[in-house]
């Protein structure tokens, strides 16, 4: 949390302030395009360091789109199968662990530190072992941080951004609650002033809920456990099994959730939340458990500060038609472009 704190409130909010000064005052983008570019920005510097997003960004970024485009669904049963995705894919990972082993190299002859993970990860020692990282197990810990922090945030502003677009009876909330956060807070940006924005946060939480981009979660049994059906069977799980979920499906569940291929945030408000009320694991768009992912405040505050910035300083219109899914990718994304026709404003409290 202290990384994300230092890191994510103060460089994020710049970078996202310098990537959407370059738009002009009004014109129309492919906003997935653009919220990919942005995340990778915000996620290298915050996670990769100033030496990657200031030298390396546009090399890294060309190497992850190639490391991404190697998991396939087929790399599941044939990780090694000699394709060329996956060749790209290995050629890039050899890439981006040499690129990272020289930057380790410079920032620790400097005797620099910086506050981001990059950071964080030189620093760690194995308790058990009582020894640092390696430059090796640094890389791969970083290549694991960004596509946490990339892929999945990418498309998560995305499909927040158009079903907000689209089902135009939430946005007065939202708006309303951005309005209330300047006369609050000014500009000022923080962990707490984006704990207070509810409606973007269930506007998010929803947008998940209907397209998590981890579609499939795997766990190996440690030992044999009953489960219990709502139909009341029981099956017995033996240890040493690989259990399921998927959450595209529990998310659906209609015992759990009242109309649910529709978009509603408001299904999560106080007096309704109907995952609470279910009880435990009925949103699953995280996991859960104790490998649930780390990364889910990280990924709340990267995507409010996103909508935040543009909701105040942007009018926006969805001007494609509303995007499908791209069930392609083994983390489940957006199909096509996302059209939107903006116009520069400035929101005011008034």
């Amino acid at each position: 949390m202290h990384i994300v704190q230092q890191c994510g409130f103060k460089m994020a909010v710049l970078v996202i302030q310098m990537f959407f000064s370059k738009w002009e005052d009004e014109g129309e983008v492919d906003l997935k395009e653009q919220l990919e570019q942005l995340i990778v920005n915000t996620a290298s510097r915050c996670l990769l360091g100033q030496e990657i997003r200031n030298s390396h960004l546009e090399k890294v970024t060309s190497l992850f789109h190639d490391l991404d485009n190697g998991m396939l669904p087929i790399s599941v049963m044939f990780p090694y199968l000699p394709i060329p995705a996956h060749n790209r894919r290995d050629r890039a990972r050899k890439e981006i662990a040499e690129l990272f082993a020289n930057v380790i190299k410079a920032r620790k002859a400097s005797g620099k530190t910086e506050p981001d993970m990059l950071q964080a990860f030189m620093d760690s020692k194995y308790r058990s072992l009582g020894r640092g990282t390696t430059e090796e197990e640094c890389t791969g810990l970083l290549i694991a941080a960004l596509f946490a922090g990339q892929h999945t945030s990418s498309i998560t502003s995305t499909w927040t951004g158009a079903y907000l677009m689209k089902h135009k009876e939430f946005m007065p909330a939202v708006i309303e609650e951005q309005k209330e956060i300047i006369r609050r807070h000014g500009s000022h940006v923080d962990y707490d002033v984006l704990s207070e924005m509810t409606s973007l946060h269930r506007a998010m939480k929803e947008a998940l809920r209907l397209h998590p981009p981890l579609i499939l979660l795997l766990r190996q049994n440690h030992s044999d456990f009953n489960v219990t059906t709502r139909e009341g069977k029981t099956f017995t799980i033996p240890k040493g099994h690989i259990v399921g979920t998927s959450p595209a499906f529990s998310n659906r569940l209609p015992y759990v959730y009242k109309d649910p291929d529709t978009y509603n945030p408001d299904r999560f408000a106080p007096g309704n939340e109907e995952d609470v009320k279910a009880g435990q694991f009925s949103y699953t768009s995280f996991g859960g458990g104790r490998h649930g992912c780390l990364g889910e405040t990280f990924a709340y505050m990267q995507v409010k500060t996103v909508w935040s910035y543009l909701l105040q300083h942007f009018e926006l219109e969805l001007t494609s038609p509303f995007p499908e899914v791209d069930w392609n990718a083994m983390v489940v994304g957006i199909k096509g472009k996302v059209m939107v026709r903006y116009k520069r404003r400035q929101l005011t409290c008034e």
